[in-house]
């Protein structure tokens, strides 16, 4: 059951996946103030992108009924007009195939790549801080990255300890600082954590800062250098997770078994990314993950934020989009061979969920799919709970005390 503005929709499978050849019914019911409306006007989207149906609907008592029948593998969307309201469903996510290849020189593009920031020294210039936390230790890491830019990231550990599970903790998007307790929290279960700027800016400063930041250099920071894959602002920030995950394996207190990656939205994207790119890398929790499938379009579904191929801003569309498949999430997936755990929102409109089984679907380890059937992107009214639980109180857990994930 999904509350949005004014409606609460319900499809009749409470998981919301089916099979192909069934037919999905929401359920819509009235949820606003006052005296329901007559009707309502309604769009049913394949993959969020594609209309498949649209119509005006009678309301009979404030409740009415809509259906779609899955004619392939994939996700359906109910848009209610008007409102902030949607349905999801997904039929055979299993089966969810991607939209285009991996680019036929992906492996060695990035192989060149790091070899560019090996030519950089790391250079980690350590500078301790109280961690406003009793038995944590606290520091600024800065490190150097490719082309004169920089690495800015919070490193936390419980106070006294060695041979310590390392934990890397990526951003999702937008442009602001990192309070000490996004790395401390987790140090104080006994995690040796490092939390990376997404930026190569300071991450505690006041927020006017951020605000002209991404009023100014930074606005709109996912269309820079978008036509290239030489130039993409995604380009340093790879690198930059990349090199945070190389630092903590050779940090003296990493207990050199353990290294998990996780985070959210664009953290998701970056965590999957990483746990491709870096091999000891030994699991990745990635919740409503960005940047999958970013050619969804050929197959008639919305693309992953950034939607590189809906953001040209005037430039080449066709360099838009072949730059777009270098970072691809989903070009990264099939690399990762180590446990991860995904969730994924069914009315996500930001991160959709048929790029997000497609991604998972290319992994080579064991994988876990949350499927959120009332979620969107945010986690409104405890609709990722199922997730965080996951995340939080069993995988997080076990993964620090070298247990085997409990089911």
């Amino acid at each position: 059951m999904q509350q949005g503005a004014r409606y609460v929709i319900t499809a009749d499978h409470a998981t919301g996946v089916y099979r192909v050849g069934e037919t999905v019914r929401w359920s819509i019911v009235w949820a606003g103030e006052g005296t329901p409306p007559e009707k309502l006007d309604y769009v049913v989207k394949k993959g969020g992108l594609t209309e498949i149906s649209k119509g005006s609907m009678v309301l009979s008592g404030g409740k009415g009924q809509v259906e779609a029948r899955f004619d392939e593998p994939g996700t359906l969307l109910l848009v209610v007009q008007g409102s902030r309201s949607r349905g999801g469903a997904v039929a055979a996510p299993e089966k969810i195939a991607l939209s285009a290849k991996r680019p036929a020189d992906f492996d060695a593009f990035w192989a060149a790549k790091v070899r560019e920031l090996e030519r950089v020294p790391a250079n980690p210039q350590l500078e301790r801080q109280p961690s406003g936390r009793a038995g944590v230790l606290y520091s600024k890491l800065t490190m150097d990255n490719i082309r004169g830019t920089k690495i800015r990231a919070q490193l936390a550990q419980p106070a006294g300890q060695t041979k310590l599970p390392a934990l890397l903790i990526v951003q999702w998007a937008g442009v602001y600082g990192l309070p000490k307790n996004w790395a401390t929290d987790r140090a104080a279960e006994g995690w040796l954590t490092l939390n990376v700027m997404p930026h190569d800016i300071p991450f505690d400063q006041p927020p006017a800062f951020y605000e002209a930041q991404s009023k100014g250099p930074l606005n709109n920071y996912p269309a820079i250098g978008n036509d290239s894959p030489e130039t993409s602002y995604f380009l340093r920030m790879y690198l930059s997770c990349y090199r945070a995950a190389q630092y903590l394996t050779e940090h003296p207190d990493w207990d050199g078994k353990t290294l998990v990656v996780m985070g959210t939205s664009q953290g998701g994207l970056q965590s999957l990314m990483t746990a491709g790119f870096h091999p000891k890398i030994t699991a990745a929790l990635a919740n409503v993950p960005a940047g999958c499938d970013m050619l969804g379009p050929d197959s008639g579904r919305m693309p992953g934020w950034p939607m590189w191929v809906f953001n040209a801003q005037g430039k080449d569309e066709k360099k838009v989009r072949e730059a777009a498949r270098y970072y691809d999430v989903a070009n990264f997936a099939s690399r990762i061979t180590c446990p991860v755990l995904i969730g994924c929102g069914l009315i996500d409109e930001t991160c959709p969920p048929a790029g997000i089984f497609a991604a998972a679907n290319q992994m080579r380890g064991p994988k876990e799919v949350v499927i959120l059937p009332i979620s969107g992107h945010q986690n409104e009214n405890g609709s990722q709970a199922p997730y965080d639980k996951r995340c939080y109180q069993d995988w997080l857990p076990a993964l620090r005390q070298g247990k085997p994930i409990p089911r």
